[in-house]
């Protein structure tokens, strides 16, 4: 398998970039093996599904990010659960923690967003987890269409568990306007659930379009990273990519 490129800068001020969407099951598994995966991808961001929402859930969040050599960027109990970690790379210009609308007797679900800079680009970035429930979830596809919409960036990139397969109805209304980055540029492995025996991909990395996708999918056989710390670290398996940010 090829490697993904490193993150840099480019002359003309674009940036390469890596980017991590992982549901991490609130911390609940081996977070040894967690920070190892994460730490071995080499990311500039990190889009967090399940991250804690109890407990000392800031101390947990920031205990990860610091064995994963990141920083909290935003989110988590604040957010029911995505949240965004960042290298030192990122440069933070806002951040806005979202709750959807509580359907009653289902979890309620929410975004992580920021704005960040990386050398001359200007970047959107959400973490999402949508609904188990089939209407709910292509209700909250097209409430992150919006959000995305409303950000005042040219550039965005949204990374989540979906709950759903790409051939389900809110994973196209997202595929549509987005590029499935994926579906644009395989690399790794595809399917992302369950780490003992994958058999389905329901969480993704999207970008808007002027991105460059020049990888997209499931490290498993990258560098440092081992099928005995991917199947410890959670019930999901991760996504990276590797994308070409024009400059802003």
């Amino acid at each position: 398998m090829p490697l993904l490129p490193n993150s840099r800068t480019e002359r003309d001020g674009s940036a390469v970039i890596r980017v991590l969407s992982y549901n991490i099951r609130s911390m609940r598994d081996d977070t040894d093996a967690l920070a190892r995966v994460i730490k071995a991808c080499a990311p500039d961001l990190v889009l967090i599904q399940e991250a804690p929402r109890f407990f000392r859930w800031r101390k947990k969040l920031a205990r990860l990010a610091l064995a994963s050599d990141l920083v909290v960027v935003t989110g988590g109990a604040t957010t029911t659960g995505p949240a965004i970690l960042s290298s030192l790379r990122a440069g933070v210009e806002r951040t806005e923690d979202v709750l959807l609308p509580h359907t009653p007797g289902l979890h309620r679900r929410g975004f992580a967003t920021a704005v960040v800079r990386f050398a001359g680009t200007r970047l959107g970035v959400l973490s999402c987890h949508l609904s188990l429930q089939k209407d709910e979830r292509y209700d909250q596809a097209g409430m992150l269409l919006d959000r995305l919409a409303g950000m005042g960036v040219e550039h965005a990139i949204v990374g989540g568990d979906l709950n759903e397969r790409p051939d389900g109805p809110a994973f196209r209304r997202l595929a549509d306007p987005l590029t499935d980055c994926r579906a644009a540029s395989p690399w790794g492995g595809e399917h992302t659930w369950t780490p003992a025996d994958p058999y389905q991909r329901i969480d993704a990395i999207f970008a808007t379009k002027g991105i460059e996708v020049l990888g997209c999918g499931v490290p498993s056989e990258h560098p440092g990273v081992t099928g005995t710390d991917l199947r410890a670290a959670t019930d999901h398996l991760p996504v990276l990519a590797a994308l070409r940010v024009p400059a802003s």
